[in-house]
């Protein structure tokens, strides 16, 4: 397995070098993979995929270019958080706290969120820990759903005031969101800087076996959503270019300037030690 920026190195586990090339454009030819079409001269983003399903405990660390974005996407359930919380190790997520929420939003407990950026780490940016944090404020007997919106709202402000801020950022992702992904996108353009996905493809029964284990559970509508979601992704990630019906342009859930997509499954999430980003 060879990567632009390097390849991999053995070491009794696998380091594996993400391709790390920012803005990879190739000319639009039909039976080329790539990514939205229609960049100026009939140019195609494309994105290298990089497969490590059934390697099983050999993964131990992913390295990539220092500054870049890496969105990690998928089912609920399936160990997007832990895995974060893991391989960035000491990083936490920044305050999260949008003008006029008062003391309702994040409050003093992302205020850590830098302390994991020494060295090679990168801040994480997880909705789960902006969901926590207003839990633990709020009764306990209101719905989640009553306050979701504001739990949203902080979250994407603290993303945003994250971007603004610049450093290499490991991002949850619903995956549901198509608008999400090419926001990022366009903001990691725009800065010069790489966006990379990594998507955790995971059996639906291994994620509702997570769902039971932290002891809370989407409804089936919304899982079958994100079941329909998350195949889309590696679907695309795997053929990023279908032809489309005569007159009308696909547009791709891989958003347009992906450098990479890294396809992990359960047991490389669960022994992947490090995101490096020297």
């Amino acid at each position: 397995m060879q990567g632009a920026s390097g390849g991999v190195t053995t070491t009794g586990a696998l380091r594996i070098a993400v391709p790390g090339q920012k803005h990879d454009r190739a000319r639009g030819d039909e039976d080329r993979p790539g990514g939205d079409r229609g960049g100026k001269g009939g140019r195609r983003w494309t994105h290298r995929v990089v497969d490590l399903r059934g390697l099983g405990g050999k993964v131990r660390t992913l390295h990539y270019p220092a500054g870049d974005l890496v969105v990690v996407s998928g089912l609920p359930g399936s160990g997007k958080s832990t895995m974060m919380r893991r391989v960035t190790a000491g990083a936490r997520s920044p305050a999260a706290r949008p003008p006029g929420a008062g003391n309702a939003g994040a409050g003093n407990a992302g205020n850590a969120g830098n302390a994991g950026n020494a060295g090679n780490k990168a801040r994480r940016i997880d909705s789960q820990d902006t969901r926590d944090r207003f839990a633990r404020r709020m009764p306990s007997w209101l719905p989640y759903a009553v306050y979701r919106p504001l739990v949203r709202i902080a979250h994407y402000w603290g993303l945003k005031r994250a971007l603004d801020e610049g450093g290499s950022l490991v991002v949850h992702d619903c995956g549901s969101m198509v608008w999400v992904r090419r926001w990022l996108a366009r903001r990691a353009r725009r800065a010069g800087r790489g966006l990379h996905l990594l998507l955790l493809d995971v059996p639906a029964g291994t994620a509702l076996q997570g769902q039971r284990a932290r002891g809370r559970r989407v409804s089936a509508y919304a899982f079958a959503r994100h079941r329909r979601a998350a195949r889309r992704l590696v679907d695309a990630a795997q053929a990023p270019y279908r032809e489309a019906p005569a007159g009308r342009r696909r547009r791709s859930v891989i958003p347009r300037g992906c450098v990479s997509v890294v396809i992990v499954d359960r047991a490389v999430a669960s022994s992947l030690e490090a995101l490096h980003f020297p």
